[in-house]
């Protein structure tokens, strides 16, 4: 049957060529090839949705040719830490920074909330694997656990869930008495509401949310009918419905989300996109990173060392060398570069520059509970095809391609484990519109699920009406770690997450399967014949359901992250032995080298970690100022004025950074960095980086 593309629809492509492609993804989808169908459906955008497409304000990736040898600032990973490093320091013109990432950019894809799961283990993805256990992710193949990780412009922010969730305020106020000062709440609140800029009109007056950031959070477009029947349920346990980002975290939520009408708003298409034009800001993407440089007489970092297309070259940064490669691979490149335990670095024969002994240590994640199918009547008919919803997104730009399903409602939710007066949940709840029966290629996809596991839970199940509940461990007590496999940055690293070696974790998880269950029994969901999954997980169904124990031994099997891996180059103190780096982010014993990402977290926060990661980027991007010494101003305003304006301490110049006096690590500025072994060679060639801007700035002493 031949597709009725309205006149409105904005594209120079025929109507035959229009025809052909939306019979391709019918095709793709009657034979069952998920392939196929994004690959016709990433065509269709390309053909009708412009603004997904963005051509005009997409990043501007440098040449090699055309790559400073020296820049200020060099920053590895543009990720979501990364890419707000980069906006806001080129904020000063006369800083000159190269961003460099090791994937892509972010595929049209990635931009379709539905098909988050859809693009993991794609080029996006550096789909780590973690060792395999015998005490959790039994239920995986070869019992380990998928761990995606973004890997292109915008980090995991462009493969994430999308789910804009800043935790607990009491998280941070332990940062701070750890011995992290400028890390409790009230000084790190402003730099989420300086990120954000709120698009939900019950919030813009909010005192807890900003709406000036390049961050843009609103709440899903698509709004599926059950997630009202969650939210009078989970009321009728005695939960308010409340702004989790706000005053109060215990509650349920209907979702926010970094999205931008409708659609995802990574890091990349917040804070890179919208500065495309900046002169003083090269990226360089596919440059995978193999080490850092660091003089090893005066434990300086003075540069990286990359591959791009096969060439291997080094660049020098004149201030600093920034480490945004998140939870896994900082460390891999710290220990890489020779910063880590001295044992295990001499262990697999690298130079060892720095005995650090937190690096790679106090690993920490969310660990979930998948598969927890709940049966129901709906009282609504539902019946759209993927094909029709593909319809409505390409020419209608409605329906549920733009749905959240994993998570209609988001609650907070305290166990026995907990002091419910505290405000301090311990348990996290996705309520989903859809069940692993419904979708068995994608939960095999992006979950890494043994397919006799599956069809063993959803035996004489699948397609039937249903809805899921994730619990999420929020405060673990377990620690894990990352390790180097070898020498060779293309290894992925020994990711041990070491799930429930802590007892505690896995009794506060089982009983938050318990409060799920008990979900199902309310008046509301009873309304809707709400029934648990009768298939058990076999090795454990000698156990009562549904008992604390089932839970128990359920959870060692179907054991999910949450992709939220943090704390493994924590920050701490001077007396803390095992802290990578200092509250101000700079790695104890090496000069001219900083870590920002989930790593310094001292503990992992309670709640989603993107949102964090995008303040903790914010705030150093001012540390890192206040450090150099610079601070932007408007002319004849001193950098400290009292409430009249008048000057009160700092000396005004008008010119050149004080930056630029800090030392010249090597090469000239203006030229091609130096090429090496990685194959070709020669130079390159010249170009001014950046139309030079007058500003007024402090002296530090």
């Amino acid at each position: 049957m031949a597709i009725e593309i309205p006149r409105c629809i904005e594209t120079t492509i025929s109507a035959p060529l229009l025809q052909w492609s939306f019979e391709g993804l019918r095709t793709a989808l009657s034979v069952g090839s998920m392939v196929g169908f994004m690959a016709f459906l990433e065509l269709l955008i390309m053909f009708m949705r412009p603004d997904i497409v963005d051509r005009d304000n997409r990043v501007r990736v440098v040449s090699p040719e055309d790559m400073l040898s020296t820049y200020d600032f060099v920053i590895i990973g543009g990720g979501s830490a990364g890419g707000v490093l980069a906006n806001r320091l080129t904020e000063n013109a006369d800083w000159n920074v190269l961003l460099l990432e090791a994937g892509d950019d972010e595929g049209v894809i990635s931009e379709i909330p539905a098909m988050f799961l859809n693009i993991q283990r794609t080029y996006m993805d550096w789909a780590f694997k973690t060792e395999p256990s015998t005490n959790y992710c039994k239920g995986m193949i070869n019992n380990q656990c998928s761990w995606p990780r973004g890997k292109a412009l915008g980090g995991s922010s462009a493969i994430n869930y999308m789910l804009y969730v800043r935790a607990n305020r009491k998280d941070y106020d332990i940062w701070r008495d750890l011995g992290n000062p400028g890390w409790g709440y009230d000084d790190i609140l402003p730099y989420f509401m300086k990120a954000e800029n709120i698009s939900i009109s019950d919030l813009r007056e909010s005192p807890y949310h900003g709406t000036k950031g390049y961050l843009t959070v609103e709440t899903y477009k698509y709004k599926h009918p059950i997630g009202s029947y969650f939210m009078k349920a989970i009321q009728e346990m005695g939960y308010d419905e409340v702004d989790s980002n706000g005053e109060t975290q215990t509650g349920a939520a209907y979702p926010q989300g970094t999205l931008q009408n409708g659609l995802r708003c990574s890091v990349a298409k917040a804070y890179l996109r919208s500065i495309s034009n900046r002169s003083n800001l090269h990226i360089s993407t596919n440059s995978m990173v193999h080490k850092i440089l660091i003089n090893e007489t005066t434990k300086k970092a003075y540069g990286v060392e990359f591959v791009r297309e096969n060439v291997r070259y080094t660049v020098r940064a004149k201030n600093e060398v920034i480490l945004s490669a998140g939870s896994v691979q900082s460390p891999q490149l710290l220990m890489l570069s020779g910063i880590g335990p001295k044992k295990d670095l001499e262990e697999i024969g690298i130079r060892v520059i720095l005995d650090s002994p937190g690096v790679g240590q106090n690993l920490q994640d969310h660990v979930a509970l998948g598969g927890l199918t709940y049966l129901i009547d709906p009282p609504y008919n539902l019946s759209t095809s993927t094909f029709s919803a593909a319809e409505q997104f390409l020419i209608q730009r409605e329906g549920p391609l733009y749905d959240a399903s994993l998570s209609e409602v988001l609650a907070f939710i305290n166990t026995r484990y907990v002091n419910s007066s505290e405000d301090y949940p311990d348990i996290q709840l996705y309520f989903g519109s859809t069940a692993d029966n419904l979708n068995k290629a994608g939960i095999e996809h992006g979950f890494g699920v043994r397919t006799d596991f599956y069809d063993s839970l959803n035996a004489d199940i699948i397609g039937n009406d249903s809805y899921g509940v994730i619990p999420l461990l929020l405060r673990p007590k377990s620690r894990g770690y990352i390790k180097l496999r070898n020498s060779n940055i293309t290894s992925p690293p020994i990711i041990v997450p070491n799930y429930f070696d802590d007892p505690h974790d896995l009794n506060v998880l089982a009983e938050g399967a318990v409060v799920v269950y008990n979900f199902s029994q309310t008046p509301t969901m009873k309304k809707l014949n709400a029934t648990a999954n009768p298939n058990l997980i076999s090795e454990c169904a000698h156990l009562n359901f549904p008992s604390h124990d089932y839970w128990r031994c359920y959870s060692r099997f179907y054991s999910l992250t949450i992709y939220h891996p943090t704390s493994t180059c924590k920050m701490g103190p001077d007396d803390d032995g095992m802290a990578v780096v200092d509250p101000r982010l700079r790695v104890r014993g090496v000069e001219g080298l900083r870590v920002v990402d989930a790593s310094i977290m001292p503990n992992i926060v309670s709640g989603n970690t993107n949102a964090p990661v995008i303040m903790i980027a914010e705030k150093a991007a001012d540390l890192i100022k206040e450090d150099w010494c610079v601070y932007p101003r408007a002319r004849n305003q001193s950098a400290d004025s009292d409430a009249n304006g008048n000057s009160t301490s700092r000396l005004e110049l008008e010119g050149e950074s004080g930056s630029r006096a800090a030392g010249n690590a090597g090469g000239v500025e203006g030229k091609a960095p130096t090429k090496g072994v990685a194959g070709g060679g020669g130079g390159g060639g010249q170009r001014p980086l950046h139309l030079r801007k007058k500003y007024i700035y402090s002296i530090c002493h």
